[in-house]
């Protein structure tokens, strides 16, 4: 069965994606994983599926290696992170995962960022979210908050991850 498509205006998109996801933090357990949790459901409610979930500290070598190590997995199609995107000392996802980026993907973060005002205000100039390319599977990386990660997987990922995800290895199909 082949999960690729073109079916939008000959853009390519990979559905249902395989995806994985990181939660970022040294207080949280894997059965304390609120965030996590609530975008493994919204995934699989749009039909994709979760092939992965990673618990690793705020430390930004082992959040570099373990979504280094995801993005060569040939059964991811997409990763989202969460945690580690604020401006505290220990928040270093964005640290670790931008310079794995081939692409980044500005829109992500400015879309994410808006759509946080009208929850949380002007509180959003906290929030570093982001979302780049690297070797051809879209990373997402999300705040901590189980409000912001629904929001953010429910507006804009399961809505634009596949179509990325299809774009970003097209040449490798053609």
């Amino acid at each position: 069965m082949t999960r690729r498509t073109a079916e939008d205006h000959d853009h390519p998109e990979i559905h249902p994606l395989r995806a994985a996801i990181v939660t970022i933090s040294s207080s949280r357990s894997a059965t304390d994983d609120e965030g996590g949790d609530a975008i493994a459901a919204i995934l699989e409610e749009h039909g994709h599926t979760v092939e992965t979930r990673d618990l690793v500290c705020d430390e930004r070598e082992t959040i570099q290696e373990s979504v280094r190590e995801l993005v060569e997995h040939e059964a991811i199609d997409c990763v989202i992170t969460t945690g580690g995107t604020g401006v505290t000392r220990d928040d270093v996802t964005i640290e670790a995962l931008v310079p794995l980026f081939e692409k980044e993907l500005p829109g992500f973060g400015e879309l994410f960022r808006h759509l946080s005002y009208e929850e949380v205000g002007t509180r959003i100039v906290a929030t570093r979210a982001v979302g780049g390319i690297s070797k051809g599977i879209p990373i997402f990386c999300l705040p901590g908050s189980t409000d912001a990660v629904s929001l953010a997987t429910r507006e804009i990922i399961v809505e634009e991850a596949p179509h990325l995800a299809g774009l970003a290895t097209r040449h490798d199909f053609e």
